[in-house]
């Protein structure tokens, strides 16, 4: 485990420790964490993934394992900022430099009820030092405190992530048509997760984050309590069974939300109209669990894809917001 400790004053106590891996017990803190302020915020500080790689240090296997490679717990090219003031956990951030290309990119929380003494500032100032001043950050919800610390941090908008919703009852959406000589079946956990890592690959591969999905991220979130194969649906060409589209759905239990998780198209099977009804395929899957309402994510500079959900009765419900330091 490698670990980096700063001191971080003028808040008495204060102190950021830098992980390349925790512990169980540290990782289940941080995610306390993150869930307090989710309820706080009505939304997640620290995404999916953010999430799932926390995650991997409580299992028994990566605990035997020793967090050693990619096999146990711990990431090449993530790190964890723990910033505590005493012996309590008040703030977090993960910050991952994976990507060949651009600037590493974080995600941060702070305590809600410790909010407003400069812990935010802290820990933003350490991954602009862990980074070489070269930083992307998220700021879910795209909250006016979130905006204000970036630009303390002197950090610029870079993207924005929008997350739209429609009512999923009544479900008023033609009935889908697919292109002739494609079928339609749902996903088996084994037999194509190589097939569909390939294609997703093919699909995303402007996609920083999407596109970038190993084994183990598929590994990861099947091993969920939400993953379901029954909505997981793959088109293939009929002639040769080659995939050439899917549409993974996921259910939100709590929130009786539905989500229309990724459509992802093979680029030469894009233009037809495979994506529009394998989305509709989706959402009726969604509709007939009695859910009422259905929401995705999506570019805010994508407007193809915007005007595909618009036109299937999609409003923005809120935004999330990536900062980035001028290059």
């Amino acid at each position: 485990m490698t670990t980096d400790v700063r001191a971080t004053a003028p808040e008495a106590g204060r102190r950021i420790e830098i992980f390349d891996e925790l512990t169980p017990e540290q990782a289940r803190d941080v995610l306390d964490l993150i869930a307090e302020a989710a309820r706080t915020d009505g939304m997640q500080a620290v995404s999916e993934q953010g999430r799932l790689q926390l995650k991997a240090f409580l299992t028994a296997r990566d605990a035997a394992a020793g967090g050693s490679g990619e096999g146990g717990g711990r990431r090449e090219g993530v790190r964890h900022l723990l910033l505590s003031v005493g012996d309590r956990l008040v703030g977090y951030a993960q910050l991952e430099d994976t990507d060949p290309v651009e600037a590493p990119a974080a995600e941060l929380v702070v305590d809600p009820a410790m909010r407003g003494r400069g812990h935010g500032r802290a820990l933003g100032s350490a991954l602009l030092a862990e980074s070489g001043k070269r930083l992307r950050v998220w700021a879910h919800g795209g909250k006016p405190a979130a905006r204000h610390l970036a630009q303390v941090l002197g950090l610029t908008l870079f993207r924005e992530l929008r997350q739209l919703r429609r009512p999923l009852a009544p479900l008023d959406i033609p009935e889908p048509a697919f292109p002739a000589g494609v079928a339609v079946r749902t996903f088996v956990p084994g037999r194509d997760d190589a097939a569909w890592l390939a294609l997703n690959a093919a699909a995303f591969a402007h996609h920083p984050e999407q596109g970038a999905l190993t084994q183990r991220d598929l590994d990861d979130r099947k091993a969920e309590p939400w993953f379901d194969p029954k909505g997981f649906f793959l088109a293939e060409r009929e002639s040769d069974g080659a995939l050439v589209g899917f549409h993974w759905t996921k259910v939100h239990a709590e929130e009786r939300l539905g989500e229309v998780y990724v459509v992802g198209i093979a680029p030469d099977a894009q233009g037809g109209g495979l994506g529009k009804a394998l989305t509709a395929t989706g959402l009726r899957h969604l509709a007939a669990q009695g859910l009422p309402t259905a929401m995705l994510y999506v570019d805010a500079d994508n407007p193809a894809a915007l005007r595909v959900y618009e036109g299937m009765g999609f409003t923005t419900h809120e935004v999330d917001l990536m900062y980035r330091t001028e290059t």
